[in-house]
């Protein structure tokens, strides 16, 4: 059986109040009290819980992370940024995700309610940002990435998606590209339409309206890329590029221009967005909206840190650069290529 402090307590003639006190180096303790206290600690070879004592301390020096899945591209990326200062800190970190829908919020609740983390990063799954804003008004220190709602009661980062897509635009145009296909991410994220308005406002500031039947609704994944270039095909709409809100839709957009027998760069060029490591391997490689997902995982981290330390939580939200990466899915129109059916 393992050793308890009440097992400590009783050997040594003492409460375990005064245990506790011993082990965490709070209050006043009369110094023979304290020896006898740490001999029986050392007969028993008792090992105090790291959870126990930092409750005890009033701090368990872990940090919550929420997020809906693991299967997200670019999740490692900002998992891996937000570890990296987390425990640089001292600090572990304690990962929940919505795999299971209600069973998983249910345990993400109980880990609430034992007060097992001391904050809480954020990736908003879809139906909870009421809970966590509930969390938030208890004083419970929230901070969200990739604020897809734009919530400006939370402490956030993110990223120029409105830039991104601009950048992506301002790519085309200066190839030749005047008929772009649009597909876009889940039209409720706030990313969508940023990245949405960016490119369109670009198009149109070069005096070049989007074609509202070239703009698909996606859902981020290589399925509905493949879909789009389909649909826009059945339709009879012409097109010379393809800007995709994410790289995996990209991929499935290409796979599906080459299917038909068009070439990619030449026919029809095509853009995505996030530059996970699979925009290097696409055929032919992908040119993409780079987002510092591991910068943001850290940046987020930071802000917990900081607080922890004293300093208060930034009003307003730390915004990190997209940058355009060009590889060989774009190039000049040479003899205006235009895909139709």
């Amino acid at each position: 059986m393992s050793i308890t402090i009440a097992d400590v307590a009783a050997r040594a003639g003492v409460s375990k109040t005064t245990v506790s006190r011993v082990l965490n180096g709070k209050g006043e303790l009369d110094m023979r009290t304290a020896e006898r206290v740490r001999q029986v600690i050392a007969e028993l070879g008792y090992v105090p819980s790291a959870r126990a004592v930092g409750l005890a301390r009033g701090r368990t020096r872990i940090v919550g992370m929420l997020v809906p899945s693991l299967t997200w591209p670019w999740m490692g990326e900002v998992l891996q940024g937000a570890v990296d200062v987390v425990e640089s800190e001292g600090y572990g970190l304690l990962l929940f995700t919505c795999n299971r829908g209600e069973e998983s919020m249910q345990q993400f609740a109980s880990q609430v309610s034992a007060q097992s983390f001391d904050g809480l990063l954020v990736i908003e799954p879809e139906g909870t940002l009421a809970y966590i804003e509930q969390l938030h008004s208890r004083g419970l220190p929230v901070v969200l990435i990739d604020d897809r709602a734009k919530q400006p009661v939370f402490p956030s980062v993110a990223t120029t998606n409105r830039a991104g897509g601009a950048a992506a635009a301002q790519h085309l145009l200066e190839l030749g590209r005047h008929q772009p296909l649009v597909i876009t991410g889940v039209d409720w994220f706030g990313c969508t339409q940023e990245r949405l308005d960016g490119f369109r406002d670009t198009y149109a500031a070069a005096g070049i309206e989007l074609d509202p039947r070239l703009v698909f609704e996606g859902d981020f994944t290589h399925d509905c890329g493949r879909k789009g270039v389909q649909q826009a095909l059945d339709a009879g709409l012409k097109f010379d590029a393809i800007f995709a809100h994410n790289d995996l839709s990209a991929g499935g957009a290409i796979q599906a221009v080459r299917e038909t027998g068009r070439n990619v760069p030449n026919d029809v060029s095509v853009v995505g967005f996030d530059d996970i490591p699979y925009a290097q391997h696409t055929e032919p490689p992908l040119t993409t909206v780079h987002q510092p997902m591991r910068q943001m995982g850290q940046a987020a981290a930071r802000m917990l840190m900081g607080y922890f330390g004293g300093s208060p939580m930034p009003e307003e939200p730390q915004v990190l650069p997209t940058t355009l990466i060009v590889r060989s899915s774009t190039a000049p129109v040479t003899a205006r290529h235009t895909v139709n059916r």
